[in-house]
């Protein structure tokens, strides 16, 4: 399966490690799912988890990163025109519709659908039922 993860759930399987969204980030890590990214992402992905409010073990915070842009699939997104209730997630429906996702994997599912995206919108339970 190849997917977009918003950083949200990133931020929450650090957040809390047994929880739903770190079983999404230990399956990514696994190599069982592939994660589809661009620059804007990872640049996202870093900014955000270097924030000094969530005090994240900075060398853990860059192994992580530096094995997503190792083992993902960096995608040349192409613009998307549409309506979109948050002009941060342009990059994530960007990179989905121009790779062709299966999925997006959110913890903000109304920010995103299936019909901009292009693919299937999943909370990170979903996407671990599925």
């Amino acid at each position: 399966m190849r997917v977009v993860l918003d950083t949200n759930v990133l931020v929450s399987a650090l957040l809390t490690p047994f929880g739903p969204s770190a079983k999404v980030l230990d399956v990514v890590l696994a190599g069982e799912t592939v994660l589809l990214y661009d620059d804007r992402i990872m640049t996202e992905y870093e900014q955000v988890l270097s924030r000094k409010k969530f005090n994240f073990n900075k060398h853990f915070v860059h192994e992580v990163l530096d094995y997503l842009l190792a083992s993902g699939e960096r995608v040349n997104a192409g613009a998307f025109n549409g309506k979109i209730i948050d002009v941060f997630d342009l990059p994530f429906i960007e990179v989905a519709r121009s790779a062709k996702a299966d999925a997006v994997v959110t913890g903000n599912k109304k920010h995103f659908s299936q019909k901009d995206c292009g693919c299937l919108v999943l909370s990170p339970a979903q996407f671990i039922n599925q």
